[in-house]
């Protein structure tokens, strides 16, 4: 089983944008992250935008995020999306080839269940999942992390001073 570049690049975007978690991406960013082709890139986000996995802001500050949260994209959902024609040998459909020994070849049904356990062992993935080691990932991508600013609490700083008097 080979998937194609586009498939590819859908998941790799997917990534990218699960990754980045705050703010927008754009096309420019993950292609040099990836070194991968923008006019490609451009291509696969927005049919992935028109799925409804990523959102697009248009404008001079825009750019791409996720359109739900990682966990309910699920892998095999989105490979079934980017491949829709999962014909791995000529007399599968859509294809429907000629095939001499069509009547009794047995070879095509291993093949459609070699595909089907394929798939199924991607649905046990979800996006979340490509993205568990966070921090190796962010780095070899150049993604910062986001910076969230915490809140200091005056009541904890009271009480250190206080412990410190008594």
């Amino acid at each position: 089983m080979r998937l194609t570049v586009y498939t590819d690049y859908a998941l790799r975007l997917l990534m990218y944008l699960a990754l980045k978690e705050e703010g927008l991406s754009t096309i420019a960013e993950v292609s040099e992250s990836y070194d991968i082709s923008k006019n490609h890139l451009m291509k696969v986000a927005h049919q992935l935008s028109i799925a409804g996995y990523v959102a697009t802001v248009r404008g001079r500050r825009g750019g791409l995020r996720l359109a739900k949260p990682a966990e309910a994209i699920g892998l095999g959902e989105v490979v079934r999306h980017a491949e829709p024609d999962m014909a791995l040998v000529p007399c599968f459909k859509p294809i429907d080839g000629a095939c001499a020994i069509q009547r009794c070849c047995v070879l095509r049904g291993a093949v459609e269940k070699a595909c089907l356990a394929f798939l199924e062992v991607l649905d046990g993935y979800n996006l979340s999942d490509l993205v568990k080691p966070r921090a190796p990932l962010r780095s070899l991508l150049s993604i910062l992390p986001s910076q969230v600013p915490t809140r200091v609490s005056t009541r904890s700083s009271k009480r250190s001073k206080v412990g410190r008097r008594g």
